[in-house]
């Protein structure tokens, strides 16, 4: 099986607002840079969906190291979370709705696909594919307002 490192960040303009996402897939040297937008939606929106983005270019099953800052998609996913969500209806611990279960959904199917490995990073530090993904989220945003 193929190991790809995944970067991945979300950004909007507003919560909701006009929102981006980047992600970066790295195999063997080789960077392929993904981005894109919505009009209207949330930041943790768009860290779903960069997530999702990334694993949909992968075009076989794959070890996939995924690098996040967003502690929602890492905790959702390495803590079982959203699995729990899922398996409750869409209801949280406290009973009260999970939010964005459409694309936590589509990302547990994705991730059932893969071996998948989670590692958090801090936003806007000393990872610079990170930092990219950052760039490649804010421009994306950006071009929504145009």
């Amino acid at each position: 099986m193929k190991t790809v490192t995944l970067y991945t960040d979300g950004a909007c303009s507003g919560n909701p607002g006009p929102g981006g996402w980047g992600a970066i897939l790295e195999y063997k040297g080789t960077e392929k840079e993904l981005s894109g937008g919505e009009i209207s939606t949330t930041n943790n929106r768009m860290e779903l969906t960069a997530v999702i983005k990334g694993l949909e270019a992968l075009k076989e099953p794959c070890v996939v190291e995924l690098y996040s800052d967003s502690k929602y998609v890492i905790d959702g996913l390495e803590k079982g979370w959203a699995v729990s969500w899922r398996a409750k209806g869409w209801k949280k611990a406290d009973k009260k709705p999970a939010l964005n279960p459409d694309l936590w959904e589509i990302l547990l199917n994705l991730v059932e696909k893969h071996q998948m490995r989670y590692h958090w990073v801090k936003g806007h530090a000393d990872n610079p594919k990170n930092n990219r993904c950052d760039q490649l989220a804010v421009e994306a945003a950006k071009m929504q307002n145009l």
